[in-house]
């Protein structure tokens, strides 16, 4: 009969399905940058799918100033205070006590760079952030003044770039590694697990290297203004893969350069 699915097709489709959903992990390593508005929008949603599913997430770290560094500039382990780098030493630090305190840290300097538009890469704000969560604010001091936790960042780093990695969000399943999901408006409930399945179905494919949507330019404009917060209180160039970013008149440093 015209229009309908066979009753044997639905059956293998709903097999599938549960398939999925049986052998979808419980555990990731999800590598990211609180410089990145796509990491961070990412994190939300991860953070969704464990409410449902009880997943755990690992924090691990990944520098897009390192990535992008220009030759004959310092790397950030050389310097005193680098913006990502130094918030990520904080997070190792804290990680050592308490897997769920580097979480609260990457997602309350998240949220405040790429919502509220503030700047936890300032070290005076990184410490007001910290009392926030219940973290004494000298753990900034602490963290800059213990060199081992340049060593535990850049031990995180160089995981994703011997495994081909590039950027973040990086998530690691075992000793496989998926970039993405890059999402701007991160699901929750029913949805976040869906997408959540659909991006573990990756795992059973070794050889499936890319699905991309291409953008229009009404989806860089919704991804500029999603980013507005960010736009306004970034200290720093914008880069991907080593090309500058332009977001035209949606950069606020754009619009001063042209008064």
């Amino acid at each position: 009969m015209t229009g309908t699915v066979p009753e044997t097709s639905t059956r293998l489709a709903e097999a599938a399905v549960a398939e999925l959903v049986r052998k979808a992990p419980t555990t990731v390593d999800f590598h990211m940058d609180v410089l990145c508005p796509f990491a961070f929008q990412t994190a939300r949603w991860l953070r969704n799918v464990r409410e449902q599913t009880g997943l755990t997430i690992n924090w691990r770290f990944f520098s897009l100033e390192e990535v992008n560094r220009v030759e004959g500039k310092k790397h950030p382990w050389e310097r005193e205070w680098t913006y990502g780098w130094s918030m990520m030493r904080i997070g190792a630090y804290l990680r050592r006590t308490d897997m769920s305190l580097v979480d609260k840290w990457f997602e309350t300097a998240g949220w405040a760079l790429h919502v509220d538009g503030h700047r936890p890469h300032d070290p005076a704000v990184a410490r007001h952030l910290l009392t926030r969560i219940g973290v004494d604010a000298d753990v900034v001091d602490k963290a800059i003044a213990d060199p081992t936790t340049h060593d535990e960042v850049k031990a995180d780093h160089e995981r994703v770039i011997n495994a081909g990695g590039f950027g973040v969000p990086s998530m690691f399943f075992g000793d496989q590694l998926l970039f993405g999901p890059v999402v701007m408006d991160p699901p929750t409930g029913a949805a976040a697990l869906r997408l959540w399945y659909a991006t573990t179905a990756w795992l059973e494919f070794p050889h499936l290297y890319e699905t991309q949507r291409p953008k229009t330019k009404q989806d860089d404009d919704f991804i500029a203004r999603t980013i507005r917060p960010y736009l306004e209180a970034r200290d720093w160039t914008s880069i991907n893969r080593g090309e500058v970013i332009d977001f035209g008149e949606h950069d606020p440093k754009n619009r001063k350069a042209d008064r």
